[in-house]
């Protein structure tokens, strides 16, 4: 029947058909300064294709098909033996196929790969953030299996690889696999050193079995995990295959899929081990040192994702106020939404700019690279994971009613928001890390300055900034308490100086004003009304 009552008007078409990495100004600047020549012109190409999937209607359907349809754990078969598989949408598996293809589990042996991953991860991930942490995990492997050259030779080849292949298989079979982690547990969770899980050494070297259980087991339908246990010589890390070599599944009782806030189409599970056959990954009682290089990359994988989310929704806030009018004229144009729209995208490129530079630290691996990382992830996994909730919430406020509403999709991303600050150690984890490396390697400390100190003299609320710093870092006495404040300056000081390097001038000025100069408000939304708020909006609007 035709509608009688009113005409439809006034209503914003989707942010649909448009390429997602060439849209986003931020991101491609950040890849080309980071790239040699020579490599930038292959990676912009690929990034741009998929930019233009991550952009298309197809894609999008598959992302909200995998929310809507989340895994089903299967326990049993119908005559009751075990199977403990995870049954997934075939959107899921569309979706995480696209990825691997686009070799966003390879990073560690090509050139430029980091930064290439990380744009890549940021890109894709913003049409589904749940099926990056199968992503992550597999990608984060491959350092902590380096240090046994014999499992990195059998399995850093298929963790790399860019095909992917569903189905539980012993790995020689497959042509590209994934992997897991199991770290906590019931009564320890992030102390990682209460867990109970014992590892029985047997005959065969490096063999051993594993009774115990995992609390948070990441990624259950793949293909190995690491998992820490306590053997004779203390905690260590382990290796624990899904399928055994004579095609004989390993013991791997999944008890049940855990009912999450958001992520929902991603599994994470709780599971029992009762004589796992575990290869030992490591030296025992090194466990936490050996997986600590996966623990660092999940965590960059944590700043990427969350940068992000905030893309995603300012994109679609900044799209939604070029189209929709009210009071007179378009909300882009009105100066308190510009404001808004201004203070959302400088916190999105702030957080941008400053995944890609770690991403780029990895690819130097110089000394002083590595040294500038040990501070540096954990204080952007502290900041940036943390600022990715208020901004999504308040992008999705910019909508209106209609960004509270699900086909929106803006309540799928304030749902997942929470997440990468909580995933591979909360807040305070992260807060305490930093001081345990101001404490202990002072190199770091060093490195971080000198990366802060390449933009001194640019700004003077920057420069003021660091002598505040300085003062504070001066000072370690009961600094446990005021850990998060000083994390957070460190965080700022760190974005302002890359900003001024490396943004336009009016983004590294509304910066410096607010997050700096103190001119800023408790809300976004407070900026100085004197700053060239446009053409900072501008920026941010991804054209279709």
């Amino acid at each position: 029947m035709a509608a009688t009552t009113h005409t439809v008007t006034n209503q914003v078409p989707p942010l649909v058909g448009y390429d997602v990495f060439a849209a986003d100004r931020v991101l491609a600047e950040a890849v080309e300064r980071h790239l040699e020549p020579g490599i930038h012109v292959e990676a912009r190409e690929e990034l741009e294709t998929l930019g233009r999937s991550a952009g298309s209607a197809q894609a999008q359907t598959w992302g909200t098909q995998a929310n809507e349809n989340p895994p089903r754990a299967r326990t049993y078969d119908r005559y009751g033996h075990r199977l403990d598989e995870v049954e997934f949408h075939p959107a899921w598996h569309r979706l995480l196929g696209h990825a691997v293809s686009a070799g966003l589990t390879d990073a560690w042996g090509r050139p430029g790969g980091h930064v290439r991953r990380a744009a890549g991860f940021l890109v894709w991930t913003q049409v589904e953030a749940g099926h990056g942490c199968p992503l992550s995990m597999t990608h984060a492997a491959v350092p902590a299996l380096r240090t046994d050259p014999a499992l990195a030779a059998e399995w850093e080849p298929l963790l790399t690889s860019h095909v992917y292949e569903e189905g539980l298989r012993p790995a020689r079979e497959k042509a590209g696999v994934l992997f897991g982690m199991g770290m906590t547990e019931k009564q320890g969770g992030t102390d990682v050193r209460s867990n109970t899980t014992r590892a029985e050494p047997l005959d065969g070297a490096g063999e051993y079995l594993l009774t115990g259980h995992k609390w948070f087991c990441s990624a259950p339908m793949s293909d190995g995990f690491l998992v820490l246990a306590q053997a004779p010589g203390g905690l260590s890390c382990f290796l624990v295959p899904r399928v055994l070599p004579d095609g004989v599944r390993n013991v791997f009782a999944i008890q049940r899929l855990k009912d999450k806030l958001g992520n929902r189409s991603n599994a994470s599970a709780e599971v029992e081990f009762d004589g796992t056959w575990a290869r030992l990954v490591g030296e025992e009682g090194r466990g936490v040192r050996t997986i600590i290089e996966m623990v660092a990359a999940t965590r960059l994988d944590c700043v990427v994702g969350s940068a992000a989310l905030m893309r995603q929704a300012v994109a679609q806030a900044v799209h939604h106020s070029a189209y929709r009018s009210a009071f007179g004229g378009l909300l882009i144009e009105k100066p308190l939404m510009r404001n808004v729209l201004a203070d959302l995208a400088v916190e999105s490129e702030a957080a941008t700019t400053l995944a890609l530079r770690l991403a780029a630290a990895y690819d130097a691996d110089t000394e002083a690279e590595r040294a500038f990382l040990r501070i540096a992830v954990p204080t952007a996994k502290y900041w940036v994971t943390k600022r990715c909730t208020a901004v999504v919430g308040e992008a999705l406020e910019c909508l209106g009613g209609n960004g509270y509403v699900e086909e929106s999709g803006m309540p799928r991303l304030l749902r997942e928001a929470p997440l990468n600050s909580i995933w591979e150690g909360s807040g305070n984890v992260q807060a305490l890390d930093v001081l345990r490396a101001l404490r202990r390697e002072p190199q770091a400390l060093d490195a971080f300055l000198r990366e802060v100190g390449e933009a001194r003299g640019a700004d003077h609320r920057l420069d003021a900034a660091i002598k505040d710093l300085l003062t504070e870092l001066a000072d370690l006495d009961g600094v446990e308490a005021r850990a998060r404040r000083l994390v957070e300056r460190m965080a700022l000081v760190l974005q302002g100086s890359l900003l001024l390097r490396w943004a336009p001038p009016e983004v590294a000025d509304v910066f410096c004003a607010s997050r700096l100069g103190g001119d800023w408000g408790a809300a976004f939304g407070t900026l100085p009304h004197s700053l060239d708020l446009a053409a900072v909006v501008e920026r941010a609007r991804a054209h279709v």
